[in-house]
């Protein structure tokens, strides 16, 4: 019998990155300084400095590996899910980005291996039965193609929370994806 396949986000899923991205913007343009309910939509160029851009706000060297976990459940809740699923890691990265990715999943969640390591924009491209995720842009499409979800609330996604099931905190996650794969797959 296959394993089921739970692929999670790792930016504000795994990880807080839109706070310590704020956390420098204001420390670089503190006369605009920003908060985390401004951030209702993913594109941003209309609240950030106008000094401002994705390479100033999501670029700077080393922001990755300084990313604190999402929550003191985080690391326990993702080992349990490795325990009866596969689990891969899909995050969106810009090339610069990528070793430093690759760095805080190997510094916060070390028994992911490299080959469960993905790179995507377009997350429903992969396989996979269950997916944890903060985008609308990633959720929508995942239901859409009849996949499992679990939201991770964020004031980007505020609009369509009421349309998925979400968690803001990883407390028994693993609990929930076991519930929610053996309602759907029963038999397997």
């Amino acid at each position: 019998m296959r394993k089921h396949i739970v692929a999670i986000d790792m930016d504000d899923t795994l990880c807080h990155l839109v706070p310590k991205a704020i956390y420098y913007h204001n420390l670089q343009f503190p006369d605009r300084p920003l908060t985390m309910d401004q951030m209702i939509s993913f594109d941003m160029t209309k609240i950030w400095h106008p000094e401002c851009n994705e390479d100033i706000f999501f670029g700077r060297p080393g922001l990755y590996e300084e990313l604190e976990i999402f929550d003191e459940h985080t690391v326990e809740e993702v080992r349990k899910m490795t325990q009866d699923h596969d689990v891969i890691i899909v995050t969106a990265a810009r090339p610069s980005s990528v070793q430093e990715k690759w760095n805080w999943l190997q510094r916060w969640i070390p028994f992911i291996p490299f080959e469960n390591f993905f790179v995507a924009k377009r997350k429903t491209l992969l396989d996979f039965d269950l997916l944890i995720d903060d985008g609308p842009h990633n959720l929508l499409p995942a239901k859409e193609a009849g996949r499992l979800t679990i939201g991770i609330p964020r004031p980007w996604n505020a609009p369509i929370q009421q349309q998925f099931l979400m968690k803001d905190s990883w407390e028994g996650m693993s609990d929930l994806v076991n519930r929610l794969l053996t309602e759907r797959y029963p038999r397997e």
